[in-house]
């Protein structure tokens, strides 16, 4: 008996990281991979979830081309979403981790004060709070009157179609917290002799900024850019919130994931909503290897 316990043991010591992987691995299996494979699979069907799928090929993908004209002013919304949220918002967090990257007194609450935003930008109440600030009674057209831009004064910065989409960009850029964080991390690594070494050349502190911070941390940009665009294209909550859930007048907060969500949670259509989320995968693994193809002679990595 002590024997057998002894081999248990030991199959269990040279085992023990994949008994500990079981957990995730289900997950894994349950959550992602099998979903995944079905929703590919159900992109070639006509699937309106009360019936059985029935294959039709590439019709869905057609579809998207030829009379789905929602899903034109869908990726035209969200590329411009995402060309000009994630620049603002990458430029917005670098300069914040510069600024705070110096040692004054209760610097550390002063950045957990700026992450804050990345924490709460994402939730229900922080987009019904938005909508609240930038509609015609809310507080932005209090603030615009009383420094004397009546003019402004009455508009519903989240209903009017010009300027709907940049009360949501704002928002975007608000949630700099978590990229911020990165660069100040990554601010921190530059080795104090490089600087130093620049600074008894004469270098001032923009020329060291440009010069040597920003060449030694491009691998975390580069990082950080990737990782907005992908979360870019993924928005939703906010959107949705601010629009009231129909993609605002002339679809002006239609996102792409705004339309998949009324394809088939709305219309019952998974099967073309599954053809518009593969779509949506393409348009992130395009966007994702466009940044790395144009930014690799500007990243500079230890080599």
């Amino acid at each position: 008996m002590f024997k057998e316990v002894k081999v248990l043991s030991k199959l269990l010591n040279k085992h023990a990281g994949y008994v500990f992987l079981i957990p995730w691995l289900l997950g894994f299996l349950l959550l992602t991979l099998i979903p995944l494979v079905l929703s590919f699979y159900y992109s070639f069907t006509d699937f309106l979830m009360i019936d059985e799928p029935h294959f039709v090929g590439l019709d869905n993908y057609i579809r998207m081309f030829t009379t789905d004209f929602h899903f034109r002013d869908a990726v035209r919304v969200t590329l411009l979403y995402v060309f000009i949220s994630v620049p603002l918002q990458i430029f917005a967090s670098l300069v914040l981790a510069f600024i705070l990257n110096k040692s004054v007194p209760g610097l550390a609450g002063i950045r957990a004060a700026f992450y804050v935003p990345s924490l709460l930008g994402g939730s229900v109440a922080v987009a019904i709070l938005w909508r609240q600030i930038f509609g015609t009674n809310g507080i932005f057209n209090v603030l615009l009157y009383s420094i004397g831009l009546e003019q402004f004064s009455g508009i519903s910065w989240i209903a009017d179609p010009r300027y709907a989409l940049g009360s949501l960009v704002v928002l975007r850029v608000w949630q700099f917290g978590s990229p911020m964080i990165i660069f100040l991390a990554a601010i921190k690594q530059v080795p104090t002799s490089y600087l130093e070494a620049a600074t008894v050349d004469g270098a001032n502190s923009f020329t060291r900024i440009v010069k040597i911070i920003l060449p030694l941390i491009s691998p975390i940009i580069l990082f950080n850019l990737v990782m907005q665009i992908i979360s870019a294209f993924r928005v939703f909550t906010e959107a949705f919130v601010i629009s009231g859930g129909d993609g605002g007048v002339m679809n002006s907060l239609l996102v792409y994931t705004i339309h998949i969500y009324n394809i088939g949670f709305r219309q019952m259509r998974m099967g073309y909503a599954s053809a518009l989320s593969w779509f949506l995968v393409l348009m992130v693994a395009v966007f994702t290897v466009l940044a790395f193809i144009m930014t690799k002679k500007h990243v500079h990595y230890d080599e």
